[in-house]
């Protein structure tokens, strides 16, 4: 049994003999003391651990996450950039296959297709942070 039981116990104990000393008048006080020391002791440990979860807490009691880092949230910059670098590579092969089938109007469509992926995407990034904005505006509110 490690030591936070065996205190624990005891706490059990002392307020199990208290209540045989001072009879039934007083059990609901003892039991209403005991369970909030209880109480305060889930609280600290669950605290503990999601401290250790979330890292260190700022001046308000919040976790710290450095900005565009926070815990759930999705990296844009990296995924737009491994977008743009796969996108560059594709458009190579495709703008000699687009031109060579179709000439000019075969490498406009080309590109077309890939300027339109990632406008599309980073549109989408964009509402997600608008999205997440609002989240944490709703949560002071």
């Amino acid at each position: 049994m490690d030591t936070r039981q065996d205190d624990l116990r005891r706490d059990l104990d002392a307020t199990l003999q208290a209540r045989k000393e001072l009879g039934k008048e007083y059990e609901s006080e003892l039991l209403d003391s005991f369970l909030s020391r209880l109480d305060a002791r889930l609280d600290a440990r669950v605290e503990r651990r999601v401290s250790e979860r979330l890292g260190p807490a700022d001046g308000y009691g919040r976790p710290y996450a450095p900005p565009g880092r926070g815990h759930g949230q999705r990296r844009s910059g990296r995924s737009s950039t491994r977008l743009a670098i796969v996108s560059m590579a594709l458009g190579i092969p495709l703008s000699g296959i687009g031109a060579g089938a179709a000439g000019f109007w075969g490498l406009l469509v080309c590109w077309g297709g890939i300027v339109g992926v990632n406008l599309s995407a980073s549109l989408a990034e964009r509402g997600e942070e608008k999205r997440r904005s609002a989240a944490a505006r709703s949560e002071w509110e």
